[in-house]
């Protein structure tokens, strides 16, 4: 679940929160987002099939301020082991990511979790 300060500040239309985060050592990037799940972003949605990203988690919640929140999770696998990024993988993918979330006026800043954060 991403730290949301408020409901009623958003990203864009529909998104609350991203967050692109790779376990260490940092070649396969997740897509975390915190969506309105009265208005999702359809769009951007569909946007990441397209580019293969799979949604591994949904989970709704009420946030503190009484705002409904989706929480959903992405990923994409790759050739790699245990289905992780190559090199060549990572950076297309992340090309690929920051294309879409800057086209929906989001900028991005991918980061690699702490040990703690990724196997809490």
């Amino acid at each position: 679940m991403l730290f949301l300060k408020s409901t009623s500040v958003s990203k864009a239309p529909g998104i609350y929160e991203v967050d692109i985060a790779a376990k260490p050592p940092g070649k396969t990037f997740g897509i975390f987002l915190a969506t309105d799940p009265d208005q999702p972003p359809s769009a951007l949605l569909g946007q990441l099939k397209v580019l293969g990203f799979e949604n591994t988690y949904s989970s709704p919640y009420l946030h503190k301020d009484g705002g409904k929140v989706l929480d959903l999770h992405f990923q994409k696998d790759g050739t790699d082991i245990f289905k992780g990024w190559k090199t060549e993988e990572c950076t297309h993918n992340l090309a690929a990511i920051t294309a879409l979330f800057e086209e929906h006026g989001i900028a991005i800043a991918p980061r690699v979790m702490s040990m703690a954060e990724a196997y809490a």
